[in-house]
């Protein structure tokens, strides 16, 4: 059984956030998209093309893209973490890292136009998602 305390638990809660901040993205896009079709900037009918995003709402349609690139990674190492049952603090620590990089990712792509700042943001975030799979399968190696 899952309690908030337990490792196997505590490793859900960045799974869940990184799920919260892909929501938060579609809503946003769709508030973008919507505002555009408002102001008459685009048509319902543009949004079947990839590039018809501009301005703020092209770097958000950008950033939810970006959601199902890495992070994919992330999500089965949670379950496989879940289901080996023992996950390291480390990992933990690592994984909620990484969910902070993607947020801070979001922040800076979407706001600014710092493409050297969002770099570094990635690398840092990616590090940590790299970390906790060479753990992973440390651990698994060892056991094996």
């Amino acid at each position: 059984m899952f309690t908030l305390l337990d490792p196997v638990s505590a490793l859900l809660w960045p799974s869940a956030a990184h799920l919260a901040l892909t929501a938060f993205l579609y809503l946003w896009l769709t508030l973008e998209r919507a505002g555009a079709v408002i102001s008459r900037r685009n048509r319902y009918d543009d949004f079947t093309r990839v590039d018809a995003d501009q301005g703020r709402g092209a770097r958000v349609a950008a950033n939810l893209r970006n959601q199902f690139e890495a992070p994919p990674f992330f999500h089965m190492l949670v379950l496989a973490l879940v289901l080996a049952g023992e996950p390291l603090f480390l990992q933990l620590v690592l994984a909620w890292i990484f969910v902070a990089g993607r947020l801070a990712h979001t922040l800076v792509q979407t706001l600014t136009g710092n493409v050297v700042l969002r770099g570094v943001v990635f690398s840092i975030n990616f590090l940590a998602l790299c970390a906790m799979w060479v753990i992973f399968f440390v651990r698994m190696l060892n056991s094996a």
